[in-house]
């Protein structure tokens, strides 16, 4: 083996070795003993062994947790509150120099807009207008990533934990609302029927032939009772008919 080949086959590792392959989704970063050049877009890429590196960014709508927060809202209610961060990097160059391991960054400063968000609200408001929390957090976590070319797309609350009793208490209050609902449903009902029968009272009254053909349907209903034994307390002549009437 002469020293051509052993040159050759030098010069085949080292352009091997600089070989980089860049999916459409990402962003790579590349420095040049450690100074930042430019940005590689996706595609097959060269750079120089042992003296350029990369760094590669994701530049898809990435999400993560924001891990389970203890809230005392504002009328001093603790709570455990826990949602999720949607964001997605748009200048990766500003989201690798401008600040350190910024999912980390993320997730921290998530983690303070939601205490201070839901700290300032009572409990009925963080679980009737959760949307409205979200975009609260949202807007302040933003504040502050748009400096690192980070959009945050959006934020959630996922689950909110509540002590027992309280919990109980609320289980109360939802059974006695439901209560009282059922209460004023029924008394509507009772109103409504006993329009109804004034009103048809008043129509049978002005008719005594109405009256006599309700007592025979009243018989007729009683008769199907086998059993039954029907007694007039009085003669059905009594009733008053049209021709007395008029």
């Amino acid at each position: 083996m002469n020293k051509f080949t052993i040159l050759f086959g030098i010069l085949i590792i080292f352009l091997l070795a600089g070989i980089r392959i860049i999916f459409e989704y990402k962003r790579a970063i590349k420095f040049r003993f450690g100074k930042y050049i430019k940005i590689l877009n996706p595609g097959f890429r060269w750079i120089i062994p042992f003296i350029e590196t990369i760094q590669i960014v994701d530049v898809r709508v990435i999400t993560f947790n924001i891990d389970s927060q203890e809230v005392m809202t504002e009328d001093n209610v603790p709570c455990s509150i826990d949602g999720v961060v949607f964001f997605k990097i748009y200048d990766p160059e500003r989201a690798v120099l401008e600040v350190e391991e910024y999912k980390f960054a993320i997730t921290q400063l998530a983690q303070a807009a939601l205490r201070d968000v839901c700290g300032k609200v009572e409990l009925d408001t963080i679980l009737s207008k959760r949307e409205e929390m979200g975009k609260n957090i949202k807007e302040i976590v933003e504040l502050e990533t748009k400096e690192w070319g980070i959009e945050i797309n959006d934020v959630k609350i996922k689950d909110i934990q509540l002590p027992e009793n309280m919990r109980r208490m609320m289980a109360n209050q939802a059974e006695a609302e439901r209560s009282r609902r059922a209460r004023i449903i029924l008394a509507l009902a009772e109103e409504q029927a006993a329009a109804k029968l004034l009103e048809a009272g008043k129509l049978i009254d002005q008719s005594p032939s109405a009256i006599k053909l309700r007592l025979y349907q009243t018989l007729s209903n009683i008769a199907a009772e086998k059993n039954s034994t029907i007694l007039f307390p009085f003669p059905e002549e009594m009733l008053p008919n049209q021709e007395e009437k008029s």
